[in-house]
């Protein structure tokens, strides 16, 4: 479907919280620190949201977050967690999730002797190595060290996927009057946390309809600059009828859009329909170029229409 071109959402005023949220090192099974962050962020921003929302967090939930405005009747997951590396033995390293880097590619991470900025390196087999004057502690993890670009048409940089869905669900927040929002574990390395959390909402708040706030592929069917990706099908298929809904409100709203038909790639919505809650759920994200590379690139225009889309569809679904 050709994108719709009758409106142009509201540009958001600067991307200097989508910066910091891309430089905190949180990969899989280390979302703690973004955890901290959101909350102090939440604490301070929601005074001027038009709905101040119950924030669910603790022990009980690891470190995963649910915030509740009003009365919910739809979810928002959005991911903390990235690609990256875990040292092994004799200057090996293990994938998170799955990075796709360079050799020379920077990467940086802290262990029990200091701050570390070491090099990505491969033998023949293509196993990775890291390059530094000294052994890094075993079980530490290494991120891309961020380089924070913005140009006219373009934001790139490491981690946009998914710190851009997590900016996306923040600037919902602000006006957002009856929904919840889940920042949840996991996802990069096959997931875990999703649904322990949908039957908490499920059972606490009778939700059971879900936006997955990710990021998606830059494709021959999904061009940069053309609107949010809604996506019909990826390795996961979620129930026509719902998706057919999106689709319906997103024409009426007359934001860009395209839609996305994949057979390959996953997310928080296959988790969604793997548990055992009976949750309807739709992949909604912009298109970026380089996915889980250090040069994550996404077209403006792609982010506004996924934050003005997702304004319409926690009002009306």
């Amino acid at each position: 479907m050709a994108a719709l071109k009758n409106k142009k959402p509201e540009s958001p005023t600067n991307f200097q919280l989508l910066q910091e949220l891309c430089q905190v090192h949180a990969p899989s099974g280390e979302e703690s620190s973004l955890q901290t962050f959101l909350l102090r962020y939440i604490k301070k921003a929601s005074e001027g949201w038009q709905t101040k929302p119950k924030v669910i967090a603790g022990a009980q939930l690891q470190d995963n977050i649910i915030l509740k405005f009003g009365k919910p009747r739809t979810a928002i997951f959005a991911h903390m967690d990235t690609v990256g590396f875990t040292v092994r033995y004799f200057n090996q390293l293990l994938p998170i999730g799955s990075p796709d880097a360079e050799a020379g590619t920077i990467l940086v991470g802290h262990d029990s002797q200091g701050p570390i900025e070491c090099e990505l390196e491969f033998d023949k087999d293509n196993h990775a190595f890291y390059k530094f004057g000294r052994a890094i502690d075993r079980g530490t993890s290494l991120t891309y060290k961020i380089n924070f670009r913005e140009s006219k048409e373009y934001i790139e940089s490491p981690y946009l996927d998914n710190r851009l869905g997590i900016y996306n669900a923040l600037k919902v927040a602000e006006t957002l009057k009856d929904g919840i929002i889940i920042f949840g574990c996991w996802e990069e390395h096959g997931g875990g946390a999703v649904g322990y959390l949908a039957d908490y909402i499920y059972k606490k708040y009778t939700v059971r309809q879900a936006l997955i706030s990710d990021i998606t592929w830059v494709s021959d069917g999904v061009h940069p600059g053309k609107g949010v990706a809604i996506s019909l099908r990826d390795r996961n298929l979620p129930r026509k009828k719902f998706v057919d809904k999106i689709v319906q409100l997103a024409q009426k709203s007359h934001i860009d859009h395209q839609l996305e038909v994949e057979g390959m790639g996953s997310s928080d919505g296959g988790e969604l329909q793997r548990s055992p809650v009976p949750f309807d759920w739709c992949f909604v994200g912009a298109p970026e170029h380089h996915a889980h590379t250090p040069h994550e690139k996404v077209h403006k225009h792609d982010i506004e229409t996924m934050i003005a889309l997702y304004k319409v569809l926690m009002k009306e679904l």
